[in-house]
């Protein structure tokens, strides 16, 4: 995987293939900040990166001036690499190993952008669970928005609070608001 853009841009990260990982394709990931940019000064905003994996969406954000950067997931070794990774970058970019529905439960931190990029293999019941724990919690930040990263194959439009979705390939995004 490799950094799109900003100050790290064209450098390339590898990751241990031994990882529980799906790292968000290049292109997707290209066109996510297209949005993004577009929203939102990303040198002034918060980030919450829940099933992170790899840490590839926080490295971006990163990259992109973003300083404020939490990264949540349960697996030990993807915790460990983002770290070392943010390490040898200068990233300044908090982990917190943790299963991301008990720490949905119990945090008050609040982000401007909360992106999700559970297991393909959810049921709709789990992915539901994201948008519902993040809304009834009042973890976004006025203005901000919830991305969950899943496969075309699944529709969460029927979700509370969905406001959106985009298709890169096998990738979508749906992006969820806080009702006015």
């Amino acid at each position: 995987m490799r950094i799109v853009s900003g100050q790290f841009k064209g450098r390339r990260i590898t990751a241990p293939k031994k990882l529980p990982v799906r790292p968000t394709t290049d292109m997707a990931k290209e066109a996510l900040f297209n949005i993004l940019n577009n929203l939102f000064y990303l040198d002034d905003i918060s980030v919450l990166d829940l099933f992170a994996g790899t840490g590839n969406i926080s490295y971006e954000f990163a990259s992109r001036g973003t300083t404020n950067i939490t990264c949540v997931d349960q697996d030990y070794g993807c915790i460990k690499f983002i770290n070392e990774t943010a390490r040898s970058f200068e990233m300044s970019i908090q982990t917190v190993k943790s299963d991301v529905f008990k720490f949905l439960e119990k945090t008050t931190l609040k982000a401007t952008i909360i992106f999700a990029d559970p297991p393909y293999n959810f049921s709709l019941e789990d992915f539901s669970k994201i948008p519902e724990l993040v809304f009834k919690n009042e973890l976004l930040e006025e203005k901000g928005v919830l991305i969950v990263e899943h496969s075309k194959h699944t529709d969460l439009s029927q979700i509370e609070n969905f406001s959106y979705a985009k298709s890169y390939g096998g990738n979508m995004f749906s992006f969820f608001e806080i009702s006015s």
